[in-house]
């Protein structure tokens, strides 16, 4: 039975839900590689972003066996599947149960059979559990943090303040307590912490005391930047929007970690590194902001001084002037990597 599209008013759907040429990019290419050249992302989707630094990083080739330890829309898989056949193998994770079906099917469709691709529904933090099935370790490993372009843009999965809808902001909406659950249990001064720790917000203290005020009635997503509005009404008076704009998204991001528990996650996938890749092994990390920076910082540069590594970055790589044009989500991007020693260090 045939299923007519959402309704919508005006000339142009506006809602994410009715925005049906981007959610079947198949049936309607033309109109998707408009909103491509206009420099945005179709709804629904996400574009990967430095693509060709990771592969230089990386140098999948035929043969190798590699783990993205961050699914999401496939963008990257894509890419790495393309150059590890035939003879190669590539296994995938990711945390989010909606999504990861659907990439898969893409995948699928593409042609990459379970000889090839893996998909498994894990924290990327469980990576080393893979590495047995890798032979022991990885040719290659990347790991694309933050959340996709698929999760902002949805409403009903509560990432952003773009469109209403519940305050939410799992990763995984089966497990854990949503965001609207913990700001009722926290104090001001913890708000405060994870305000300042999360996103490096300057006006932590301000918002924080918005939210803990506001926070028997803080269930949804424009009830969260009402409080974030109020409370920066008088600082940021005067000054353009896009001053709010940023306090907006630096808390959406640190309740989003928090509620996730990413930096945890992050810090075992770090640690467990070296142990998943094979001598003279790859790794990548882009990361988006520098509470994620400085810890894949670290810990490459303590791997780099145990003799584990024997190179890592010094600096991260940034996406260049053009890819920023064509996606601004690339802007905060930042890709650090490092090669794990041929050989094994004797003590």
């Amino acid at each position: 039975m045939h299923k007519r599209r959402v309704r919508y008013r005006g000339t142009h759907p506006r809602r994410f839900e009715e925005k049906y040429k981007e959610h079947d990019p198949e049936k309607y290419g033309s109109d998707v590689e408009k909103i491509l050249k206009s420099g945005k992302t179709p709804a629904g989707s996400h574009r990967p972003i430095l693509v060709r630094e990771v592969l230089e990083i990386l140098r999948p080739g035929p043969g190798q066996i590699g783990l993205d330890a961050t699914l999401g829309f496939g963008g990257h898989a894509v890419e790495l599947l393309g150059r590890i056949v035939p003879g190669g193998r590539l296994l995938a994770l990711d945390v989010d149960p909606i999504e990861i079906e659907r990439t898969e099917q893409r995948l699928r469709k593409k042609g990459f059979g379970s000889d090839v691709l893996s998909v498994r529904r894990s924290n990327f933090a469980g990576a080393l559990k893979l590495a047995g099935e890798a032979g022991g370790g990885f040719d290659f490993v990347l790991a694309d943090l933050g959340v996709s372009s698929m999760q902002l843009d949805d409403p009903r999965r509560g990432f952003a303040f773009k469109y209403d809808g519940p305050l939410d902001l799992r990763l995984n909406p089966s497990r854990g307590q949503p965001a609207s659950a913990l700001i009722q249990r926290l104090s001001a001064e913890a708000l405060e912490k994870i305000l300042r720790e999360n996103s490096d917000e300057p006006h932590a203290a301000l918002i924080a005391r918005s939210i803990f005020f506001r926070r028997e009635e803080i269930q949804t997503t424009a009830a969260l930047a009402g409080a974030v509005r109020q409370a920066l009404s008088g600082v940021l008076k005067g000054m353009p929007e896009g001053e709010m704009t940023r306090s907006l998204r630096r808390t959406f991001q640190a309740l989003r970690i928090a509620v996730n528990d990413e930096f945890s996650a992050l810090e075992q996938l770090l640690r467990n590194m070296p142990l998943c890749l094979k001598p003279g092994g790859r790794a990548a990390v882009i990361s988006f902001h520098a509470g994620e920076d400085q810890r894949v910082e670290r810990f490459f540069k303590e791997g780099l001084e145990r003799g584990v590594y024997s190179q890592a970055a010094s600096s991260p790589v940034r996406a260049s002037h053009e890819e920023c044009y064509d996606n601004p989500r690339a802007a905060s991007a930042m890709l650090r990597w490092a090669l794990k020693r041929q050989e094994e260090i004797r003590s």
